[in-house]
């Protein structure tokens, strides 16, 4: 079985190509600092690889560097059968700066490579045609005409790549460019002789680029997307939301009914129902946050918005490229905090990943979810548009953004710049705008909701197992003020008490150390063991008869917002800093920065 890799320049369709291909719906990221990673699938008996982007075998930047390192080891591996190097029909003379360097490089080690001439639906839309025959003479290897967005094309090429797969030797490269700035001046010509003039491609970007670029209409459409992102989180997954509760809450009465009283019923309805079933009801957010990112960043928004934060960040200490992992981090912060490593800079790279843990990942979105539903009362205007519980969400994130700034301002003033390297210019292709492709978007949304529960799950049924049985025993009559989890509760108190919190809030904090979600399925039991059978799902409800203070909910609020509350994120940060005294540094910090600001907050309100 011989590997069949495909290479080609960022916002080219590389990757939707692979996913065509190989019917997996991998996804690599539009920006530096994202793509790399390799993806790999099936092609028939053979296996497809994914590799990441770059614009030239001479890089600028380390995810540069890192592409083309990997592209050199597979071309000394033997298991290499075929290169496939990925073509951009609407900015063919950027393509072929790579594409030709691949194919020296290709006939330099003996390896068969055609070029996939991709986004050919674009050039037809223009009624420009692409002699594809004239073209392969001139470059000395085979292309093929296709869109991996409308399919066009796409059979034959698979039917052709098989053929080439099989007979490799007949697919060698028979040209080769030379040295010195050959490879521009051919790529230009050929552009010029095959390629669509890139006025003509670039007249509605830069029509829609003249107002989301501007200095100051483009910062008020960026504040604008961003506060409508997160309204809709609310908007949008209520009617998700109301769904899963409802199906939870009859499956608790199905379930719990069937059985009948006794041991068995009371841990299926209170950890179960009550803990894990708190859980999921949140899951329909996380699917509405990754569809609202991925149709920004299909779409080719997201790119403009790293360009629009580069001159703001500039200011914090940081750069444009810190803007990747700090969006990365709204997802998660572990692959955030692995971006980071593209930063040129050791201090900004060190800054930004010190900060990252600060962007409110989707681990909190349940903990936010929760917390707002009881606080602030549904209310919306403009027809149900705007939401007020929408608005608390977009101040919550917009608050660790701030924080994180705030602290970078600190840490670039103490720390040392002697060790820095010279600073490397941010350089941003801004892709075209299009249509998002709907099915692999469709599939991510889903792909996330499937990974948070599988990630999160788990470890919020082991919480809740043993939470329950802490607080069901080893009172006969299971009282909670009288189990084992109310002694420890009431151990630790007196560490949450100035905050207007009592034991059980004290220990879901505890527990959520695991993972920040564990706090609302940690609640869910404790609040279950209490009977609240008769509103298994509704947690929100229960605490709000429970008499849960505005001081108190505001400040658990903003404890979550700063605190580093993740082991993985700490054990991530000591991989990537070499420091125990960092990660562990900083996780005490910010605790403690949480806890002070928690204080505060529940004494003003």
């Amino acid at each position: 079985m011989k590997n069949i890799i495909l290479v080609g320049k960022p916002n080219s369709g590389k990757s939707l190509l692979f996913n065509q291909l190989t019917g997996l719906r991998q996804k690599v990221a539009n920006f530096p600092g994202v793509t790399v990673e390799l993806k790999s699938g099936q092609f028939g008996e053979h296996r497809l690889i994914d590799f990441p982007g770059a614009y030239s075998l001479s890089t600028l930047s380390r995810d540069e560097e890192i592409a083309v390192e990997k592209i050199h080891e597979a071309m000394h591996d033997d298991n290499t059968g075929v290169i496939v190097c990925n073509l951009d029909a609407t900015r063919l003379e950027r393509s072929l700066v790579f594409g030709l360097q691949v194919r020296d490089l290709a006939k330099q080690h003996n390896k068969a490579l055609v070029f996939a001439l991709n986004m050919i639906d674009e050039v037809e839309r223009f009624s420009h045609n692409v002699d594809c025959e004239r073209l392969a003479q001139d470059l000395g290897a085979p292309v093929f005409p296709v869109s991996a967005k409308t399919l066009t094309g796409l059979h034959e090429f698979k039917l052709a790549l098989l053929e080439v797969v099989a007979r490799p030797e007949n697919f060698v490269p028979t040209k080769s460019i030379g040295g010195g700035d050959t490879v521009f001046s051919i790529s230009r010509q050929i552009a010029k002789n095959y390629g669509i003039h890139a006025d003509i491609v670039l007249k509605q970007q830069n029509t829609i680029d003249s107002f989301l670029l501007n200095s100051v209409l483009g910062g008020v459409a960026f504040f604008g997307i961003m506060f409508l992102l997160f309204q809709s989180i609310f908007t949008w997954a209520t009617p998700l939301m109301d769904g899963v509760e409802e199906i939870i809450g009859w499956l608790a009465v199905a379930v719990t009914s069937a059985i009948g009283p006794g041991l068995i019923n009371d841990f299926l309805q209170d950890a179960i129902f009550g803990g894990l079933g708190s859980f999921l009801v949140f899951v329909p957010q996380i699917m509405v946050l990754t569809f609202i990112i991925g149709l920004l960043e299909d779409s080719g928004y997201l790119a403009r918005a790293a360009l629009i934060c580069h001159k703001p960040l500039s200011y914090f200490g940081l750069s444009g490229r810190s803007f990747i992992p700090y969006l990365s981090g709204h997802a998660c912060a572990i692959p955030a905090i692995m971006a980071a490593r593209t930063i040129e800079s050791p201090r900004k790279r060190l800054i930004t990943m010190m900060t990252i843990p600060l962007m409110s990942c989707s681990a909190r979105l349940p903990v936010y979810a929760l917390l707002i539903a009881v606080l602030i009362p549904d209310t919306t205007y403009l027809g149900g548009l705007l939401s007020l519980q929408g608005t608390a969400f977009f101040v919550l994130y917009f608050l660790g953004i701030v924080t994180a700034l705030l602290v970078s301002v600190l840490l670039n003033k103490f720390s040392s710049k002697d060790n820095d390297k010279a600073e490397m210019p941010f350089i941003l292709e801004l892709p075209n705008y299009r249509l998002p492709h709907w099915k692999p978007l469709l599939f991510r949304v889903l792909t996330s909701a499937k990974q948070f529960i599988r990630r999160a799950g788990p470890v919020i049924f082991m919480v809740s197992v043993v939470i329950w049985c802490l607080g069901y025993f080893p009172s006969s009559e299971h009282a909670l003020e009288d189990s084992y989890l109310a002694m420890i509760g009431q151990w630790i108190e007196p560490i949450f008490a100035p905050l207007g919190l009592d034991w059980r809030y004290g220990v879901a904090i505890l527990v959520s150390f695991l993972a920040r979600e564990v706090f609302v399925g940690a609640l869910g039991t404790l609040f279950g063991i209490e009977g609240a059978d008769e509103n298994i799902a509704g947690l929100a409800a229960n605490i709000q008869a429970d008499g849960l203070t505005l001081g108190a909910g505001l400040g658990l609020l903003i404890f979550y917002v700063i605190a580093l509350q993740c082991v993985a994120t700490v054990a991530t940060l000591k991989g990537e800093t070499g420091s125990k005294k960092i990660a562990w540094g900083l996780f005490a910090g910010y605790g403690l920065l949480a806890y002070a600001s928690a204080f505060v907050v529940s004494h003003i309100f």
